[in-house]
């Protein structure tokens, strides 16, 4: 709720010559968009304790920077200046007023010197979102072969799964993210890169073990390991083996793909996975002959976004990367 001070009380300060009237009506919370466009001409002014020399620093004319402090002071109802002819001085609530508002201003500067280095061309920065089984590998290979032609753009990198990723798109906390499924939501623009097969990983001592090929319908007794519900490759499992005629059996729900194939090589289970970034003992890798086992890697964004120049670049080049984002087995 908006309160209203209301305050016909007349102020007075030492030095000046009339008493400021305050009559104005502030609302209590908009008190930052009655006072910013006015806060640094009170700087100006206290810095050169002259009206008429604050007023050509800042290209104004005098009269004008003088109703401008006159109405500042009337807003909010004291006295920050003692005027004395031609100069003045700051006053006790002129000065406590004064060192608050240079550490606002200084706080909008640095504010502004931030956004400005994010979207500078040669240096700025992409907030960047990717699937854990992405950063091994497929991340790494991709910032290195785009910062061949662009050295000095910054990286913020987030692992997360898909759903969590497209929050924080539309959180405004990413600017991209590469996800699977694809996402097909109208508040998203989405492109797909690549695809990556999915194998059954079974322990290397199950009797499945000796085969190089399965169809998933073999694996329907079996007990599976599985990342949890809302991760995209749970909803990808859960949608094959619907295909393949029967639901998994869930023994074990995980956050990482890493993480079950070790419970598989620990014999607690099977796993529907992306390959490794490196060969795992203790599991055998079997190729998924039906239904086709694959998942799709696509980079999402939100629509209506306006990109930055790193992002669009990085944008350009995830694109120019179709078919070859993977580093394929």
């Amino acid at each position: 709720m908006l309160h209203e001070r209301r305050s016909q009380r007349p102020l007075s300060s030492p030095g000046n010559e009339k008493d400021i009237p305050v009559t104005a009506d502030v609302e209590a919370d908009s008190w930052a968009a009655t006072l910013t466009p006015r806060l640094a001409q009170f700087v100006a002014v206290a810095r050169h304790e002259h009206v008429t020399r604050a007023a050509q620093q800042l290209g104004m004319p005098q009269s004008t920077l003088s109703r401008s402090m006159a109405r500042l002071e009337h807003d909010l109802g004291v006295a920050l200046f003692a005027r004395h002819g031609r100069t003045v001085s700051l006053t006790a609530a002129g000065r406590t007023f004064l060192a608050t508002v240079d550490r606002a201003l200084s706080e909008v500067d640095r504010a502004a010197e931030s956004v400005r280095a994010d979207a500078d061309p040669a240096a700025g920065k992409v907030a960047f979102g990717f699937l854990h089984t992405m950063g091994s590998e497929t991340v790494p290979e991709l910032i290195r072969a785009f910062r061949t032609d662009h050295p000095r753009v910054r990286f913020q990198l987030v692992q997360n799964y898909g759903e969590a990723m497209i929050e924080r798109l539309r959180a405004g906390d990413l600017d991209l993210c590469l996800t699977s499924p694809v996402p097909d939501e109208p508040d998203l623009v989405s492109r797909r890169l690549d695809e990556q097969k999915l194998r059954l990983v079974v322990p290397d001592d199950h009797p499945l073990a000796t085969r190089k090929r399965i169809r998933l319908a073999e694996a329907a007794g079996e007990l599976f390991v599985t990342l949890e519900p809302g991760y995209g490759l749970r909803r990808i499992t859960d949608a094959l083996c619907a295909e393949a005629g029967f639901a998994p059996k869930v023994a074990f729900e995980g956050e990482d793909p890493e993480t079950l194939r070790g419970l598989v090589a620990a014999g607690l289970g099977v796993g529907l996975l992306p390959p490794p970034a490196v060969p795992r003992p203790g599991v055998v890798e079997l190729t998924v002959t039906a239904p086709r086992a694959v998942r799709e890697i696509g980079v999402a964004w939100l629509d209506g976004h306006p990109d930055t120049p790193p992002v669009a670049a990085f944008k350009k080049f995830l694109l120019s990367r179709r078919g070859q984002l993977l580093l394929h087995r």
